[in-house]
């Protein structure tokens, strides 16, 4: 008997061939009942092209080859209600992570800390800032240290499951760090091991949604963590401000101990996957350190660089220029490190080997990159321009939340109804051109038509691309690079996230400047000094203060300014597009091979790689050699 077994990957088929003398039967494996006509033809060793015809009625896959079986998707072995019961830890987890960063970043000026006297004469001692600005520098700072390809790679040696218990504990640590903080380096120290933490649960939370599901199943579950993401962006404000107007801002720090210690109960007993058995010095030693090392210090020497460019100090002055020559120095020898120097790289090089791969991160840079900004600056154009607290500014973004969330889920379902990452891509970078654009339209008084309009356009444009990038990036690439490919793909997120912050802000500050400068006639010296050495939510109360025939240039100015930073975001998103074009199609498997992680499965890895990379002269000077002679 001659049977073929064919693994459904849209149209393209696998063969497994045994040889019986009863006759000929085709077995189609997709889930576990499929009825399939299909026409083949074989050779064995008593007959040769042989043409066969297969008509047949298949039973489940599991009761004709169960040795088959072994790579089936996880979700088709796990029962619903565990696979919820995951999920949610997982969700749980994100929403944490994710809504520490936006609750804090925009929070902490109103979370009254320099209200306590400790703090107050901390700050006076660190640094000659603005409360806001040092607090709000140090938030961002936190996110921008980039432990997230760390994690990843972490995980490939010691385990997913081990390691992301211990990034739970980590965060959970620096929670409670800053929910007990007494003074201001207290509070940094523990925003830093937080954010450490937050940046391994993210990455993490990804990795494992690909070790569970098959490729064209991780659409809908990676769709639920883009809402996740949504709702956190909406409602961190909100409740941020609600903990400090009614209870106080330790709250921000407390409320992470007991939902993230579920989500550590639910993981410790429910998520199952393969997890080695890596002795924990052999693990320890084989961690890239020194990438560790360069790639930490030289990212945050970078973006410390921009930060105080042009806002705090000259372009020009001595820090500055050296923080971010340093930094881009350091980042260079990461990058030599990982090609010459790592025996098992953090982030490789040969994951931007292919033009998608390459594509993909590209978009997912742009994407987050242009999401960033607009969560980011549309709260401050409805405080600066339209007057709005800080928590109406965060119900002011529903729309644009609901639509993410939203399309989110529904690009997810689409993914893995049709096997096509493509179109969703597209259409969102296309519509998310359209919707920035529409900023730019954004008045100097309230229109609650376009306001709402435009948010709803823009979060149509957002929400497709949460997850389809990813997918696209991990289609391209084999199994065993999936986990270090995701953890790259969080830290080039990551990485647009900060300096989307940066350069926003610093486009904003400059054309504030100049637009308040060309208002010499109408503001007095005093006042216009005030506007431009102050940034827009630090102005928000003193402009409210101006006599009309003063405010209304002002808020005009403002507006002019955000203006010109929308085209800025806009000519970002269009540049995602256009990247998005050079990303190949590739067929999404509904079968999954489980992923294996362990430090023999890593040496395995990069022996065969070495024996591929030898081949490859060899194969060259063979070539050359031919051509010669011809």
């Amino acid at each position: 008997m001659a049977v073929f077994v064919w693994r459904k990957s849209d149209a393209h088929c696998e063969q497994k061939a045994e040889t019986s003398e009863e006759g000929d039967i085709g077995i189609c494996h997709v889930n576990d009942v499929v009825e399939r006509k299909k026409e083949s033809r074989a050779t064995t060793d008593t007959a040769s092209d042989a043409s066969l015809s297969v008509i047949t009625t298949f039973k489940g896959p599991a009761e004709l080859f169960p040795d088959d079986c072994q790579n089936t998707s996880e979700e088709n072995k796990m029962a619903k209600g565990k696979i919820a019961v995951i999920m949610t830890a997982l969700c749980l987890a994100t929403f944490l992570a994710a809504l520490d960063m936006v609750r804090l970043t925009r929070r902490l000026y109103e979370l009254q800390l320099v209200d306590e006297p400790l703090i107050k004469g901390s700050v006076r001692r660190l640094l000659p800032l603005s409360y806001p600005q040092y607090l709000g520098h140090f938030a961002r700072l936190r996110q921008i240290i980039p432990a997230t390809p760390i994690w990843g790679k972490v995980s490939d040696i010691f385990g997913r499951k081990p390691v992301l218990l211990a990034a739970n504990v980590v965060f959970l640590i620096g929670s409670l760090l800053c929910a007990i903080s007494i003074n201001i380096r207290m509070l940094i120290g523990g925003r830093c091991v937080q954010g450490v933490g937050g940046g391994g649960l993210l990455a993490l939370v990804n990795i494992s949604i690909g070790d569970l599901f098959s490729m064209r199943s991780r659409g809908v579950y990676f769709g639920i963590i883009g809402m996740v993401w949504a709702v956190a962006g909406a409602v961190g404000p909100v409740v941020g401000g609600i903990m400090t107007q009614f209870v106080t801002w330790r709250w921000c720090f407390y409320i992470n101990l007991p939902v993230d210690g579920i989500a550590f109960v639910i993981i410790f007993f429910f998520f199952e996957v393969h997890t080695p058995k890596t002795p924990l010095f052999a693990g320890l030693r084989a961690i890239d350190w020194l990438g560790s090392l360069t790639i930490v210090g030289g990212t945050v020497m970078f973006l410390l660089g921009l930060e105080y460019g042009g806002v705090w100090l000259p372009w020009a002055s001595v820090p500055v220029v050296c923080l971010i020559a340093f930094g881009i120095g350091t980042l260079g020898l990461f990058l030599l490190i990982q090609w010459k120097l790592a025996y098992y790289p953090i982030i490789p090089l040969w994951l931007f080997s292919s033009r998608s791969t390459v594509a993909a991160y590209g978009m997912i840079f742009a994407q987050g990159f242009v999401y960033t900004g607009g969560s980011y600056f549309l709260p401050l154009y409805f405080q600066v321009v339209l007057g709005a607290t800080p928590l109406q500014s965060g119900i002011y973004l529903f729309p644009f939340v609901i639509s993410v969330a939203l399309v989110a889920a529904i690009s997810g379902y689409l993914i893995r109804k049709t096997g096509l990452f493509l179109p969703p891509i597209w259409a969102g970078m296309a519509t998310l051109v359209l919707g920035v654009g529409l900023y730019i339209d954004l008045p100097a008084h309230t229109s609650w038509a376009r306001i709402i309009t435009y948010q709803l356009v823009a979060g149509i444009g957002v929400g497709p691309n949460f997850q389809a990038p990813l997918i696209a990036l991990q289609s391209h690439l084999r199994p065993t690079d999936s986990a270090t490919a995701t953890a790259t793909a969080g830290f080039v997120r990551n990485m647009a996230n900060s300096v989307s912050v940066v350069l926003g802000g610093v486009i904003f500050q400059n054309q504030t400047r100049a637009n308040i400068r060309s208002l010499g006639s109408i503001l007095s010296p005093e006042t216009a000094d005030m506007l431009q050495g102050r940034s827009g939510s630090a102005s928000t109360d003193f402009v409210k203060t101006l006599p009309n025939k003063e405010k209304i240039p002002v808020l005009n100015a403002y507006n002019q300014s955000l203006r010109v930073m929308w085209i800025f975001y806009t000519s970002m998103a269009a540049i995602g597009l256009c990247v998005s074009l050079l990303i190949r199609r590739q067929n999404l498997d509904i079968e999954h091979e489980i992923t294996k992680t362990g430090l023999e499965i890593q040496e395995r890895e990069r022996q065969e790689r070495l024996r591929r990379e030898k081949m490859k002269p060899k194969r060259k000077r063979t070539t050359d050699k031919e051509g010669l002679e011809n």
